[in-house]
């Protein structure tokens, strides 16, 4: 199957239960009826039998609008609205518009529900002074034109709406539901994709901690302070899918988990299920199925709310298809199905549709399941017309784009086009960027199956610079907008990367290296969850003459190999202009025939062998396999530019492939015996071409004895006390190394060179990237900040930053993104680290080596890594040291001259 599956996982599905929140928001202010407002126990002036046929048609309409019954609702609302307009009741008449556009907005009259709401506020804000019951009642109303804004779309109206109904709440000193409208503009900044801004709003209002929202033991104590009722519930629950789209997986299961405890201990029911659906996403995202299948299936049970029921069953479906739970999906699509044709039009009920038929095209993919995509374009043909009366043009955009998915997985390649383009001409009216890049990107995948060459490089191109638009909003947004990374993002680069390469033009040659210099900054923003880094691309071309920039690049069937070589500039007089620092450069490609999937086996058993140090002879074939995919295919090439150092840009698995160890087998050489080698996360990253390491001097930080969970390192104190005996030091060893302690030094640190020599982990998210200190780990946000503040202190950063005991995460295939996070984030010139947990001894000859090259280099003018390729060829030509265990794990990142 051709089609590519777009993953449209908590985020797309957490849309539905969202407006169930704001009903039972809105119902919480009168809670005879959900999404009602509360008309005023007193009236202003009135002919007492108009007045008692007003509040009987009232309640009467009450009572229907309870029973689903939104027409005839509608009808009685509306004469109880002539009533009081006749008897001169303005609050009443507004409110009962204001229940007269909830009815509207249920049936789908949108048009209609926004005039009436609009005409409800004016009338409210006409008159004289307002009194105190015009106010209520018209916060209430805002509240309902919130939800309609919202609804169609328009998120920033929507928080202007609650915001000023938060204002009336405030000024009459309504506390709850001044809760409540706060928790409505949350719902409005998630929709902006303002998470961060949310749980600040959510914790303010619940008097929570912020500084310690994301630390679940210090957050405790105050959630449970907590009093019971249906709005700290709600709010709760809201903060809690905002903490865990932010990743705080344990904070948001500690607030998610006492507010079911609310909810359960009010009865309602209806919390209850939305706390339960809450709690199965957090469970998934932790990985734990069992747990989110379970909470999913009692959220369905517990809800009264066909539209949360629907919810936590769609969610539970897309599980059992993850899983492979065959016959239970199956089971549950025929009740979904049924369900979702049951529910009224409106924007809950496009957006299951939308999402069951997703959930159909990943199971339309395996046989076993016998689903035709006839079936799910009848899905989706049906909320087309639904989605235009609705006149919300990124609802459109997802419903049309998304039956082109649909056109696309039937090869009817010409009609996918044809309504994926219309998809991505209503995204971008919209300006809903977040979901343009996708259609744009599902518009190059059918252009380029019809060999429509150019113009799919084009939708490709687009869709990048969606993306790069969107860079800001990526990093502060859920995961699953933003990382829908790795079924999204990421295939779009590589996708275009692969059309790119196949003209071996150098222009293009060009657009495809800055196209993965491009991915290499997304993805970093993904591991900070911000756009923190500040990128130059003007540095990209300014390389060290005396190096190439090797970029392997891992497509589905080849690994395509990008070198940018040096090329000397020509002065007038035609002759070589060897003075200039700024470089032009030479683009080449080349590629290796194998397979993503032979590349990643490959690289998963080196991983595994270059951790233990009796496994040489199992290495040197796997070893030399990658030498000749990365560097046999340009080797002649490499040779003839008589380059010194190798600068690779990695991708993929191979981040976690020390490139030094990569074996000829002609030579009969590690590659490091050959070229100093470096590694950078993107070019574009790099710190400014750090000054000559003269007045060396270095803070050196360790701990040698065992910690709970970390063992000794004994070797680590001859390791300090070499760095002390060539260079001026400060020392925290032991129990001097606190966090504290280490960050007063770094406040007033005066020397070029930080040398931590503890225990550390690299992982593919900021909570899995750390140092030990002794009394706490370090995380990589916090080290990085101390490690900036240098910089800020003394008008110039670190130029040399040594992790020599650290080790990236096992089992992780990304987790040398932790590694690059320090690096390029923390503002060091250069960083010296370990892939795994080299042998302590080991380590601290290796350490001693490379001072001493780095004391040399003032004399001899020697780069950084040749300093380190130096005292790697120390360690491996000593026969007892000679595996790649012992040396190999060193790297430097950065810049390395």
């Amino acid at each position: 199957m051709s089609k590519v599956k777009i993953k449209r996982s908590r985020k797309y599905h957490q849309q539905l239960f969202w407006f169930a929140i704001l009903m039972i928001l809105t119902a919480l202010l009168c809670i005879s009826s959900p999404g009602l407002t509360q008309t005023p126990n007193t009236p202003q002036s009135f002919d007492n039998t108009r007045n008692q046929s007003g509040r009987s048609l009232e309640q009467q309409a009450r009572r229907l609008y309870d029973e689903d019954k939104f027409a005839e609702a509608a009808k009685l609302f509306q004469q109880a609205a002539q009533i009081y307009q006749a008897s001169s009741e303005p609050i009443r008449q507004a409110l009962n518009l204001a229940n007269l556009s909830l009815c509207y907005q249920q049936l789908g009259r949108w048009d209609e529900a926004n005039s009436i709401i609009t005409n409800s506020i004016a009338i409210l804000n006409t008159g004289k002074k307002a009194s105190q019951e015009r106010l209520s009642a018209l916060a209430q109303a805002l509240n309902i034109q919130g939800g309609l804004q919202l609804a169609r779309g328009q998120a920033d109206m929507a928080l202007e709406s609650w915001e000023s109904a938060t204002a009336i709440y405030t000024q009459q000193n309504q506390l709850t539901r001044v809760l409540s409208s706060k928790t409505n503009q949350a719902q409005a900044l998630q929709n902006l994709g303002l998470y961060g801004r949310a749980v600040s709003l959510l914790a303010t209002a619940l008097n929570l901690p912020s500084n310690n929202i994301i630390d679940p033991g210090k957050l405790k104590p105050f959630v449970q302070r907590i009093a019971a009722s249906g709005e700290s519930a709600i709010a709760l629950c809201n903060l809690g899918d905002s903490l865990r789209v932010l990743g705080n997986l344990d904070s948001a299961m500690l607030v998610l988990k006492h507010s079911l405890v609310l909810a359960n201990q009010l009865r309602l029911v209806n919390i209850v299920a939305l706390a339960q659906l809450s709690l199965g996403n957090t469970a998934q995202a932790q990985a734990d199925s069992q747990t989110a299948l379970s909470f999913y299936q009692q959220a369905a049970a517990s809800s009264l709310d066909a539209n949360i029921r629907v919810q936590a069953q769609l969610n539970q479906l897309n599980l059992l298809v993850d899983t492979k739970q065959q016959n239970a999906a199956k089971t549950l699509l025929l009740q979904l199905k049924q369900q979702v044709q049951a529910l009224s039009p409106s924007k809950t009920a496009i957006e299951a549709r939308v999402n069951l038929a997703h959930t159909m095209m990943q199971m339309a993919e395996t046989t076993e399941y016998q689903i035709s995509w006839r079936d799910i374009a009848q899905l989706l043909a049906l909320a087309i017309p639904q989605a235009q009366e609705l006149d919300n043009p990124r609802l459109q955009a997802d419903t049309l784009g998304s039956l082109g998915s649909v056109y696309e997985g039937a090869k009817q390649w010409q009609e996918s086009e044809k309504l994926t383009g219309q998809a991505v001409e209503l995204a971008e009216q919209a300006d809903a960027k977040d979901i343009a890049y996708r259609w744009e990107w599902q518009l190059g995948r059918v252009r380029k199956k019809q060999g429509k060459i150019e113009s799919a490089i084009a939708a490709y191109k687009t869709a990048i610079s969606t993306i790069k638009s969107l860079r800001i909003d990526l990093a502060s947004a859920n995961p699953d907008v933003q990382f829908s990374f790795r079924s999204a993002v990421e295939p779009i680069h590589r996708q275009l990367v692969e059309l790119l390469v196949q003209s071996n033009q150098k222009d293009r040659l060009k657009t495809a290296r800055d196209v993965i210099e491009g991915l290499q900054l997304i993805e970093l923003d993904n591991f900070f969850r911000e756009a923190c880094l500040n990128a130059k691309p003007e540095l990209v071309d300014q390389v060290d003459r005396r190096a190439a920039v090797i970029y392997p690049i891992i497509l589905k069937d080849q690994l395509a190999i990008i070198v940018s070589f040096p090329k000397s500039r020509q002065n007038p007089q035609g002759k070589a202009d060897n003075t200039k620092e700024v470089d032009t450069r030479d683009f080449r490609y080349y590629k290796a025939e194998t397979s993503q999937e032979e590349i990643e086996q490959v690289a998963l058993h080196l991983r595994n062998y270059l951790n233990q140090s009796n496994t040489f002879e199992l290495l040197l074939p796997l070893l030399q396999q990658m030498y000749d995919w990365v560097i046999k295919p340009e080797a002649p090439d490499l040779a003839a530019s008589k380059v010194e150092t190798l600068v690779f840009v990695l991708d993929g698995v191979l981040r976690n492939i020390p490139m030094a160890a990569l074996y000829d087998q002609q030579q009969k050489q590690f590659l490091v015996e050959k070229y100093s080698i470096a590694l950078t996360p993107g070019l574009q990253l790099l710190a400014p071409r750090s000054r000559q390491l003269e007045r060396l001097g270095a803070l050196v930080a360790g701990v040698s004895q065992a910690r709970p969970g970390y063992s000794a390192l004994p070797n680590i104190k001859q390791e300090v006390q070499k760095i002390a005996s060539d260079m001026p030091t400060q020392i925290l060893l032991n129990e001097k190394f606190t966090s504290s302690a280490f960050k007063d030094k770094m406040s007033t640190l005066s020397f070029p060179i930080v040398h931590l020599a503890t225990h550390g982990q690299f992982g593919s998210t900021q909570e899995q990237t750390y140092i030990v200190a002794w009394d706490d780990q370090i995380k990589v946000k916090q080290l990085s900040s101390l490690l900036n503040t240098v910089e800020l202190l003394r008008g110039k950063a670190i130029e040399l930053l040594v992790l020599s005991a650290c080790e990236t995460a096992s089992g992780d295939a990304k987790s040398a993104l932790g590694l690059a996070g320090i690096a390029v984030r923390s503002g060091v010139s250069s960083t010296v680290a370990t892939l795994w947990r080299v042998n302590d001894e080991t380590s601290a000859l290796l350490m001693s080596q490379f001072y001493d090259q780095l004391v040399q280099a003032s004399k001899t003018g020697i780069s950084k890594a040749e300093a380190l390729r130096r005292a790697q060829i120390s360690i491996l030509r000593n026969s007892e040291y000679r595996s790649p265990y012992h040396w190999a794990g060193y790297v430097l990142l950065g810049n390395w001259t």
